[in-house]
């Protein structure tokens, strides 16, 4: 399922509501709730299911914290148990950083994602159970899940928050449905590098610049000096926009020398800065 919201002042955007359920066993604070509810719609989630909260539901605490995830918080449903919590689900998982005295498959994150996907593209019911904030879910809870998934983290520091457990499955869950994995919410502009004519042109220019200021010293240096820094300023592939944005830097050399105060003869030597720099200092677009 999929809503159509308002996302940020006039763009319309689509809310992602589809798979697996939440479950948190005896959640202790509100604000926990809120957080978990905000990471879930981070990343498509929107089902949260909470067995025995400890502070009762609804809370104000856990909606404030939700950061406008209201269509989770709306939709909170609440059991007295584990059992009736999952009753209507066709497969869950259990997350633990504890190894556990059972026979259970072990899975990591990125695998449960996949494996929550397949399910969920041919109708399954699924579900993801997280414990406790101090102490997680006790050995008949896991069991009462058909695996288990932990997350390969710092041995001696495996405990987290419980926001942030939720998050970095429903992170997987999100990331198992795109297209390519390594796909992003936006993507960066074509960046095609320019013309050589623009880069020789930076570079003559550049030259000629730091020629004025008597950047080449001593003079039978020169030539390396060149050599170096066409090195270094060819192997970005600047594209057209950037170089004149570097253009528009170096005609500000042009402007005034050390030994040239600005006042005399200053806008004839700006105007002839200018024209070297093509389209002028500040033309960014």
């Amino acid at each position: 399922m999929a809503l159509t919201i308002m996302a940020g002042t006039d763009r319309e955007q689509t809310l992602l509501t589809d798979g697996p359920a939440i479950i948190l066993v005896e959640p202790q604070l509100g604000e926990n709730i809120g957080m978990v509810a905000r990471a879930m719609a981070n990343f498509g989630l929107s089902e949260l299911r909470l067995v025995n909260p400890r502070d009762g539901w609804p809370s104000e605490k856990a909606r404030a914290a939700a950061s406008r995830a209201d269509h989770v918080i709306d939709n909170v449903a609440v059991f007295d148990d584990l059992a009736s919590a999952i009753a209507d689900l066709n497969f869950v998982f259990a997350t633990t950083a504890r190894q556990r005295d059972n026979f259970k498959p072990v899975r990591g994150p990125v695998e449960a994602g996949r494996a929550l996907r397949s399910r969920f593209l041919v109708g399954e019911k699924t579900g993801i159970l997280f414990g406790r904030e101090r102490f997680g879910l006790f050995n008949e809870e896991v069991g009462l899940a058909d695996e288990i998934v932990t997350f390969p983290v710092n041995p001696a520091f495996a405990s987290l928050n419980i926001a942030q457990a939720v998050l970095l499955m429903a992170y997987e869950w999100m990331k198992s449905g795109l297209e390519h994995e390594t796909d992003t919410a936006f993507a960066s502009p074509e960046m095609r590098p320019a013309p050589k004519e623009y880069l020789v042109g930076f570079l003559t220019h550049l030259e000629d610049a730091l020629s004025a200021r008597g950047y080449f010293r001593p003079a039978p240096k020169k030539p390396k000096m060149i050599d170096n820094l066409r090195a270094v300023l060819t192997r970005p592939g600047f594209t057209e926009a950037e170089i004149k944005v570097l253009r528009g830097v170096v005609a500000s050399l042009d402007y005034f020398s050390p030994k040239e105060p600005r006042g005399a003869g200053y806008p004839e030597r700006k105007a002839r800065a200018d024209r070297k720099a093509g389209a002028g200092r500040g033309d960014h677009d």
